[in-house]
């Protein structure tokens, strides 16, 4: 079935998340954070879009980020074209990196913008990572502090605020550390992870034998293509190492 149009914003502001394919790590050290924040910077050159919040987590990132010359469907195609061809350069990897085409919700007044921007803020927070907003320095959280931020555009929602900076800052470090329950975009996990005897199925059915150490024996992109397939079915690393015999690496690597 084919999918639909995302219905546009009329503010031309989105609640945007990507997460790895099969919920695999997207980020594995601080250079591939430093990474993505550079190609956000650069391509924000390029697409003239604005971005008022956002968090890099393990295996998915959060942006608010508001559309201006191109739509938010190519500004994100963009970035993510140019991530993903320089994280398996690194790692030695081919194929996607995302699961599927991004996520987004419409933001289309101030006050959920506000809202927005805390659940992105506290996203650390609540994964129990950090014990504050201001420790998870994978987002934009310090920006708002910093009088030269590197990529949003703090003036927007601080202006929000109140009309003077200081106070802003103080109103802003409230709201940001108010409990709350809120509930913004997020991925369903409607599949559940399949059996073992299922995944053995599958192995036999791409490799055309019931032997499903076939796949040892496959050629590396018709191994990695198979792998790809068995992935986007939610069959994580370790359930497919233990039913293949290939390696965690390989399997990580396609």
């Amino acid at each position: 079935m084919p999918r639909g149009a995302r219905v546009k914003s009329s503010s031309g502001v989105y609640h945007v998340m990507m997460r790895g394919i099969g919920r695999q790590d997207i980020f594995h050290d601080a250079e591939d954070r430093e990474r993505f924040i550079e190609t956000l910077v650069r391509f924000k050159r390029v697409s003239n879009y604005k971005v008022y919040g956002y968090c890099l987590m393990n295996n998915h990132i959060h942006l608010l980020i508001k559309e201006e010359k191109e739509a938010i469907s190519q500004s994100i195609k963009r970035i993510g074209v140019s991530y993903v061809y320089w994280f398996n350069a690194k790692y030695e990897r081919c194929g996607t990196l995302f699961q599927g085409r991004f996520k987004s919700e419409n933001v289309e007044d101030e006050r959920y913008l506000l809202v927005v921007l805390r659940y992105i803020h506290q996203n650390p927070l609540k994964a129990g990572l950090v014990t504050k907003p201001a420790g998870w320095i994978w987002s934009s959280y310090n920006e708002y502090l910093s009088r030269y931020p590197l990529l949003v555009d703090t003036d927007f929602v601080l202006d929000l605020l109140h009309p003077h900076r200081k106070e802003a800052v103080e109103i802003f470090l409230k709201f940001m550390a108010e409990e709350n329950e809120d509930k913004c975009l997020e991925y369903e996990d409607v599949k559940e992870r399949i059996s073992d005897e299922e995944v053995r199925r599958a192995v036999q059915k791409l490799v055309k034998s019931d032997d499903i150490l076939a796949i040892k024996k496959m050629s590396r992109d018709e191994r990695n293509k198979a792998i790809r397939t068995l992935r986007e079915e939610n069959v994580s690393v370790r359930q497919l190492a233990r039913v293949t015999g290939l390696g965690r690496r390989i399997i990580e690597k396609a």
